[in-house]
């Protein structure tokens, strides 16, 4: 087997390989000599069918196939002699297939790229450092209770915090606009749901009261068509409700699974989860400050196919969030949407996969079951979901998944700097804005 390779640009790579005519042509012959003791032509007896014949009627589909096999093949094998690594599936186009003369073939692909890891000591990241007061519980509890809330219709002027049912007509320079128009609609007043002004304007309106509201679009609102736009909405309001909290009482706390021990069981369970939820995000969020630092002390040649299954990937999430793929025309969700957040993932993946290979990382079974059985415990039969999570291959190898990357992530920790940075509860769990990297000014 002859093998030739090029660089067409970056990580593509342009291989020309050529494959023996024998070992092409002897395959045929021996599956049309195989053939001919099965297969059954009209006028002939079965296995005395002339090679002639055989040939004449199979053998350019039995060429094709030996032909087909032959290029997957010698490709795998000459990628493998080469040492490289393919990144996604190569266009093969045939050059010469003729019987009597070497298979010659092109396959143009993609290599995973070399990714050189920098000092790990140049990484910085601080350690959010936070405690849960009585007032934070606290907050927590009327969270619950505002959850769990009754809206009870009430005969007076709407207020700050009320529910209203309302009927409303937008209109822009008297003709309706899409989206502005509601009937039956519940609103809580102060929630930030509609334009600003909106919501203000209805305060004071009793059921049966009716109002013409004048307002502007904000600058930055999300359909173009309407940002500074000056409209009108016609409002009816049918009921306005006050908001009723549940009393904190036994009925109350067995909601949440406390049947026993009362208020002071009950606080008890809700500092404990609490304390495992502000466990979680300090750990995620450690995580997202050590990614983002990674990632701005790499830089990684990404593959085209790996970013074209990712944005795919990010494509088929989206449309299960508006409930399903199979009937839903894909392409309402263009490549660009995702583009972003697919490269960050896959320069990610590339990234950590390296560090995995460079350190040497497998992938510790005690902290996979540690993981598993702190995930069941939320369940009323723990075992059996523990049970579930080592049948089902696919579930175990996301488990595994997720603690390599843990594993990854604390052995950068154990070389960069860690700092701690002071604050409460609710700074700890609110997650990191996101800053948009600027783009390199031209200099010239």
């Amino acid at each position: 087997m002859q093998v030739s390779i090029e660089t067409t640009s970056g990580l593509e790579r342009r291989m020309t390989v050529g494959v023996p005519a024998e070992e092409i042509d002897s395959e045929v012959a021996q599956r049309l000599q195989k053939a001919s003791k099965t297969v059954r032509i009209d006028g002939f007896r079965k296995g005395k069918i002339p090679a002639k014949v055989i040939k004449q009627r199979f053998g350019l589909g039995v060429r094709q196939e030996v032909v087909g096999e032959a290029l997957s093949r010698s490709f795998y094998e000459a990628v493998s002699k080469e040492e490289l690594r393919p990144a996604g599936q190569p266009a093969i186009e045939p050059v010469k297939d003729e019987e009597g003369a070497d298979l010659e073939y092109i396959a143009t692909f993609e290599i995973y790229p070399e990714v050189e890891l920098q000092d790990f000591a140049q990484v910085s990241v601080a350690r959010p450092v936070a405690t849960i007061s009585d007032d934070d519980v606290a907050a927590m509890v009327e969270n619950l209770r505002t959850q769990r809330a009754n809206w009870n219709e009430v005969d007076r002027a709407a207020a700050d915090s009320d529910q209203v049912n309302i009927d409303y007509k937008g209109t822009q320079n008297g003709e309706e606009f899409p989206g502005g128009t509601a009937d039956a609609s519940d609103l809580v007043l102060g929630s930030g749901r509609m334009i600003p002004g909106f919501e203000d304007a209805v305060i004071g309106l009793s059921a049966g009261e009716e109002k013409t509201i004048s307002l502007t679009f904000p600058e930055d609102y999300h359909a173009e068509e309407l940002r500074g736009a000056a409209v009108e909405f016609a409002v009816k309001v049918n009921a306005v409700k006050e908001q009723v909290l549940p009393e904190l009482n036994d009925e109350f706390y067995e909601q949440f699974g406390v049947k026993e021990g009362g208020e002071e069981k009950f606080l008890e369970e809700i500092r404990s989860n609490m304390e495992r939820e502000l466990e979680a995000a300090i750990k995620n969020k450690v995580k997202s400050r050590l990614m983002n630092q990674l990632q701005d002390l790499h830089s990684v040649d990404i593959p085209k196919a790996l970013l074209a299954n990712e944005i795919q990937a990010l494509r088929q999430q989206m449309a299960g969030q508006f409930g399903g793929a199979q009937q839903m025309d894909m392409s309402i969700f263009p490549d660009e949407l995702f583009a972003d957040e697919a490269s960050k993932r896959v320069s990610l993946g590339l990234l950590m996969a390296e560090i995995v290979k460079a350190a040497e990382i497998t992938v510790d079974n005690d902290k996979v079951k540690a993981f598993i059985e702190e995930r069941a415990a939320g369940y009323d039969d723990p075992e059996q979901v523990i049970q579930y999570h080592y049948s089902n291959e696919e579930l175990l190898n996301s488990v595994q998944s997720a603690v390599m990357e843990e594993q990854v992530v604390d052995h950068v920790l154990s070389i960069a700097t860690v700092t701690e940075e002071a604050t409460d509860y609710k700074g700890a769990l609110t997650p990191d804005p996101v800053v948009e990297k600027e783009a390199d000014e031209s200099t010239d």
